[in-house]
């Protein structure tokens, strides 16, 4: 699962591929082909073209987009529960459990991998074409003007592949133009069943410019003129269509910190610049300290995702603020991020007051360029380069 052209598609392929040169027995259909899609009309009919391409031997299925298939988790459990002897391997831009449209759960009969857009780490290996794929931290250490390169390129258009491989600003506005749309025509018009995308996309663009900010569900709901459920409703999809993820706080003591308001970040970068309508132009834009902090995000999310380690942010109703926390076993860790090229290390009010009340053992303080390390009473506070981080992360919570 994954957002629209995050190349589910070309895994699976390229998946098949192997499987054939392998000798094994492979069928690909897809959701969004009008000749595959006939053969989705019952189960039977799907088994039959199965047995037809394969036979009734072990082999393996391909079936893409399969959240256009109406009832999903009904249809695949039965076929799951006949005991055939096919392995099937399915893709989907939108959840297998988006609100009303499966009714029952494959639990147990399931294995999810939630694919990206390219991360920073994927997309600087490609573009140094694969020379340091062990050592690409190394590489960013020593090449400072090549990092910086590399970092203002991904700040400005993200991941997506078809962006990254395309070499002009005119063609790569192009291409993220082409997602887009085709994300609200097809998958936002098809789930939400409206053929008017207007005020969906202008809630995506007022999100585009709250990134890292406390979200007012009324005053959204004001400024679009559209009741708060339908505002809640449209946020929903864009959770399980994988535009934008949720950050809720972190909290001790309900009394004096924000414990409901949630905060959300995009999860590419150039579709959140895209929507800001600042896509390729961001170097002068006072946002770009958000759009840095949105990618410290990214660059959390997915470690809170493959260590299944809680992440927050930290707000209390006098104004201090830390911008990420991770917690283990009760032990938090709290991360400032600071779109700067730090020359000595500066500690924020906010953090100094984490630090006092909750006494972690380590807190991060993410930065251009700066590498050291100090000490507030007994916590040990890292100043590191955003690419570095992701070391430290692993071996503090290993």
């Amino acid at each position: 699962m994954g957002p629209r052209q995050a190349g589910k598609t070309t895994i699976m392929l390229e998946l098949k591929k192997l499987l054939d040169e392998k000798g094994r027995k492979t069928l690909f259909l897809s959701l969004d082909n009008e000749a595959d899609k006939v053969h989705f009309s019952s189960q039977s009919n799907l088994i039959e073209k199965i047995e037809t391409e394969i036979g009734k031997v072990k082999g393996f299925v391909f079936l893409d987009e399969v959240q256009r298939k109406e009832n999903a988790g009904i249809f695949f459990k039965g076929i799951y529960d006949m005991n055939l002897p096919y392995k099937f391997i399915m893709s989907g831009s939108g959840s297998m459990e988006l609100k009303e449209k499966i009714h029952e759960s494959l639990a147990g009969r399931k294995r999810v991998f939630e694919i990206t857009t390219l991360n920073f780490e994927e997309f600087s290996n490609f573009k140094t074409n694969y020379k340091y794929e062990d050592r690409i931290v190394k590489y960013l250490n020593i090449e400072k003007v090549k990092e910086e390169s590399l970092l203002k390129e991904y700040l400005n258009f993200g991941g997506y592949p078809k962006v990254v491989l395309e070499e002009t600003l005119k063609e790569k506005q192009r291409v993220i133009n082409e997602i887009y749309q085709s994300y609200l025509e097809k998958d936002i018009s098809y789930l939400l069943g409206i053929k008017k995308t207007s005020d969906f996309s202008n809630l995506v663009r007022i999100l585009s410019s709250q990134v890292g900010n406390l979200i007012n569900f009324s005053e959204i709901s004001n400024t679009l003129e559209i009741n708060i459920k339908t505002v809640k409703n449209y946020i929903y999809y864009l959770e399980k269509t994988f535009i934008i993820k949720k950050i809720t706080p972190f909290f001790r003591n309900v009394r004096s910190e924000i414990s409901k308001t949630p905060i959300f970040y995009f999860t590419d970068l150039g579709l959140r610049n895209f929507a800001a309508q600042i896509f390729g132009n961001i170097t002068l834009n006072p946002q770009v300290g958000f759009i840095f902090q949105n990618f410290v995000f990214n660059l959390l999310s997915e470690f809170s995702r493959e260590t299944f380690t809680p992440l927050y942010f930290w707000r209390t109703k006098h104004g201090s603020e830390v911008d990420f926390v991770l917690e283990k076993a009760l032990n938090p860790f709290p991360i400032e991020v600071k779109y700067k090229k730090l020359k000595k290390p500066e500690i924020s009010r906010s953090l100094r007051s984490f630090v006092e009340k909750y006494k972690p053992e380590k807190a991060v303080i993410v930065n251009l360029s700066l590498e050291t390390k100090i000490k507030i009473n007994t916590t040990e506070v890292f100043f590191l380069p955003y690419f570095k981080l992701h070391s430290l992360l692993y071996k503090s919570f290993a």
